[in-house]
């Protein structure tokens, strides 16, 4: 459902609480700091859900946004939000780190932890909130790209800029199994943007030569998870090592390789089971794309990761 709540007709000294309680239903439990005061506060916010991604679009005068340390509930699943700064100057602070976010650039935030978003100017912007394991492995990247402002110009923010600023603001006019599709690859593209700014980090820091082989074995078994002889001997062959130097080399990994084979391999499924866009193909069929033999098997892995079923995984999507 599609809908927007603003400030007017609200008396002048409700109007931020008002706004605030329809950003915390909506988004987060922040608080709303207005920079001008109270009773020249002025806000809209508006937007629904498509598929596991809600679309916001939020125009205000001069605000702060912020959330302290907070415990979360079980079984909720904040995970981040990607905020699209349409007008407007901002400046964000998280883990640590602060960045100024001018209109075109973007900024992820991580809902279950402290941030703070100060507007400094009346604004409008987009705001991409899905839930974390819709990520798959990318979702680990995040604390490492938060409180950053990515430019929407280049790399992958040149593509996904238009694509969730276009949804946002034209989503409600699409049929539902429409929205679900697209929602699918905007989450795509989010995990791509989450793992292109963690690289571009990670580039600045020295690695070792052993660190330097650990990821491009695990970049070869990222390559080939749909290949179902994909096994630790083949592995160790494709990259001229003996068989017991990549168990070696994997030990201070904290997982074995045929562990991590398995585990994406099931991240991946996970991933495309949640797209109802998928739903008309069987979930055994899914399983076999990814390099499961054996449906049994597959089943099995799932719900030791998950701890549910595929279809129940399916189903609760």
């Amino acid at each position: 459902m599609y809908d927007e709540v603003g400030t007017a007709g609200v008396p002048p000294e409700d109007r931020v609480r008002h706004w605030e309680r329809a950003v915390r239903s909506r988004l987060a439990p922040v608080e709303v700091t207005p920079r001008a005061g109270n009773t020249d506060f002025e806000g809209t916010i508006s937007g629904g859900d498509a598929g596991c991604v809600r679309l916001l679009s939020m125009r205000a005068t001069p605000l702060g946004l912020s959330c302290t340390a907070r415990p979360v509930p079980a079984g909720r699943d904040d995970g981040p939000a990607l905020i699209l700064q349409e007008q407007g100057t901002a400046t964000v602070r998280q883990d640590g780190r602060a960045a100024v976010v001018p209109a075109g650039c973007m900024v992820l935030l991580d809902l279950a932890r402290p941030f703070r978003l100060e507007q400094h100017t009346p604004f409008h912007l987009y705001a991409v909130r899905l839930p974390e394991r819709a990520l798959g492995p990318s979702a680990t990247h995040v604390p490492r790209v938060t409180g950053r402002a990515f430019p929407g110009s280049e790399g992958v923010g040149a593509l996904l800029r238009p694509f969730a600023t276009e949804m946002a603001y034209g989503a409600a006019t699409l049929a539902g199994h429409v929205r679900e599709r697209l929602a699918g690859n905007l989450v795509d593209l989010v995990a791509a943007l989450v793992d292109e700014q963690a690289r571009l980090r990670g580039a600045k820091e020295p690695v070792t030569a052993r660190e330097e082989l650990v990821e491009r074995i695990r970049a070869h078994i990222d390559t080939h998870l749909r290949d179902p002889r994909l096994s630790p001997a083949r592995v160790a062959e494709a990259h001229g090592i003996s068989l017991r130097r990549l168990h070696v080399l994997f030990e201070g990994e904290d997982t074995t390789v045929h562990r991590l084979v398995q585990q994406r391999r099931i991240e991946e499924c996970a991933r495309e089971l949640r797209r109802r866009a998928c739903a008309s193909r069987s979930i055994s069929a899914v399983g076999r794309g990814w390099g499961f033999r054996n449906a049994a098997h597959f089943s099995r892995a799932f719900r030791s990761v998950y701890g549910c079923s595929p279809s129940e995984w399916r189903a609760a999507v």
